[in-house]
């Protein structure tokens, strides 16, 4: 599996990840992606090969606002097809992100189902903690989120 930017020639198959994943919660539709990438928040996706042909079987993507110092990310979603769950994906696609927010100095925000245990394991592994709760935040279903933070990472060379 490689990361690499992601391309608006992958966003039909983001979509259809999109409504497998997240079907009871308004999945995000090709148009809403392909805004966010004119929009220029970062995105990656994640590849396989086999054969001669390369597969995407997760994505995510980060906004950063501001700039180095007084910058702000926020995670806009983390999708893996649920046949390369638990391999790493999600961990290399958050590393990914975490990267680009590293770059800028930012703290990183986040919203989490409160059920996804697995989720949550990952963002707290990478020093997340929980810094509220919004009810009801995910539609239609109605689920609760959890707001996470990680606060900056700034280096000794970058003070």
């Amino acid at each position: 599996m490689r990361l690499a930017p992601l391309g608006y020639a992958d966003l039909p198959r983001v979509a259809e990840l999109e409504r497998q994943l997240f079907a009871g919660d308004d999945p995000w539709s090709e148009s809403v992606l392909r805004s966010e990438l004119d929009h220029g928040h970062h995105y990656l996706g994640a590849y396989v090969d086999h054969s001669a042909e390369r597969t995407l079987v997760g994505y995510a993507g980060i906004s950063v606002v501001g700039t180095p110092r007084d910058a702000e990310a926020s995670v806009h979603t983390i999708g893996v097809d649920p046949a390369w769950q638990g391999r790493g994906v999600g961990r290399a696609l958050l590393e990914g992100l975490l990267a680009v927010a590293d770059e800028f100095r930012a703290p990183v925000f986040l919203e989490v189902r409160t059920d996804n245990a697995p989720a949550i394991a990952l963002y707290r592994a990478h020093g997340f903690t929980t810094i509220g709760l919004r009810r009801r935040y995910y539609q239609p279903s109605g689920a609760d989120a959890f707001t996470m933070a990680r606060p900056a990472r700034v280096t000794e060379e970058a003070t």
